[in-house]
């Protein structure tokens, strides 16, 4: 099952994106024709989701590469590194940004060619590359995951891991786009994801295109549908997954894993193997991004909090391991022990 939009490509010059802080009243286009450009679509959530905003930024570099006046590769490569530097540093909690950076980055390090017009030729197929990798990655998460959904199919999802939040047809909905494509009986519940509403806002507006069956719930109903029997498991994507299995997702994911532990419900995590970072040993070190408290005394330009009032937005939360049932990649499901089978599924030694 495919979708009918797609969330970002290139054209010319530039990185073409779907404006998401206006769907979905608004389905406007921002070309990004700068690093600057690219850097700000990437703060300011017009485009979203780990995997896409590595793919983004993949063009970002290849937008410096382009408009650069070097004419030695050391001084592209400082240029390219002062680039990379300034484009991880929107998103710091995502690992995506900086892997496909630094994939980009490396690429320009290999290059052993006499003129950079070569190097500029093979930075545009790398990040096509990236681009074209995500989208099959997220076909075969589908794959995989589609028969973790149990067969009454009442899933609850977080935020909007979906085609918007990557290069095409999502993570977490890569499984329920997949199983209802298959004919299986699917019907979605999407948390409206406060205090940026991308479950309300993005997810609804994915799924209702697609005409897979939903219903919206504001965060704090996730525990009421669960007692009720009304959830059969809930499916959400990632930002970063560390070396022992915990997971970084949108504020709110630990909240339903409790609850989900709590009620006996599986709790699954979809996310490219790009997502998951051995670096790290645990949640602990993941840097979770703190973002502007005005996100959350307003939905959009209306207030709904008093003058003055100090808010906190932390953008995500960690869900231990312990909470994890499985996460469902590219390479396939991984299961627990999870220090040694993301190791196996990465590719690691």
């Amino acid at each position: 099952m495919e979708q009918d939009f797609r969330t970002l490509w290139w054209d010319e010059d530039a990185v073409c994106l779907i404006d998401q802080r206006l769907l979905p009243t608004q389905h406007d286009i921002v070309r990004c024709a700068s690093l600057d450009e690219v850097a700000r679509a990437i703060k300011s959530l017009q485009v979203r989701g780990a995997p896409a905003i590595g793919c983004t930024a993949a063009y970002g570099m290849l937008i410096v590469a382009r408009k650069s006046s070097a004419d030695k590769l050391p001084a592209l490569l400082a240029e390219l590194t002062d680039a990379k530097a300034l484009l991880d540093s929107q998103r710091p909690t995502a690992v995506n940004l900086s892997w496909a950076t630094e994939r980009m980055l490396a690429k320009a390090r290999d290059y052993r060619g006499a003129e950079l017009a070569g190097l500029r030729a093979d930075l545009l197929d790398e990040a096509h590359a990236i681009l074209a990798e995500d989208l099959a990655m997220c076909h075969a998460m589908g794959t995989h995951g589609a028969p973790l959904i149990p067969e009454r199919g009442h899933v609850l999802t977080h935020c909007n891991a979906g085609g918007l939040a990557t290069a095409g047809y999502g993570t977490a909905l890569a499984p329920i786009r997949t199983a209802f494509g298959a004919g299986r009986p699917v019907h979605v519940y999407v948390d409206e994801t406060r205090p940026f509403l991308q479950g309300a806002r993005l997810t609804a507006w994915e799924l209702q295109r697609a005409n897979i069956p939903l219903t919206l719930i504001t965060d704090n109903m996730a525990g009421y549908f669960m007692r009720r029997g009304e959830i059969d498991c809930v499916i959400v994507g990632a930002d970063r997954i560390v070396a022992n299995g915990d997971v970084a997702n949108k504020i709110g994911t630990y909240s339903l894993a409790v609850l989900a532990r709590a009620h006996g419900i599986p709790f699954y995590v979809a996310a490219p193997s790009s997502t998951i970072d051995l670096s790290l040993s645990s949640g602990d070190q993941i840097p979770i991004e703190q973002r502007d408290p005005d996100e959350v005394t307003h939905i959009g330009p209306t207030q709904i909090a008093p003058e003055g009032v100090v808010a906190a937005h932390p953008a995500f939360d960690v869900t231990p391991h312990e909470l994890i049932t499985a996460i469902i990649t590219e390479r396939g499901v991984i299961t627990p022990p999870f220090g040694e089978n993301l190791r196996v599924k990465k590719g690691a030694s």
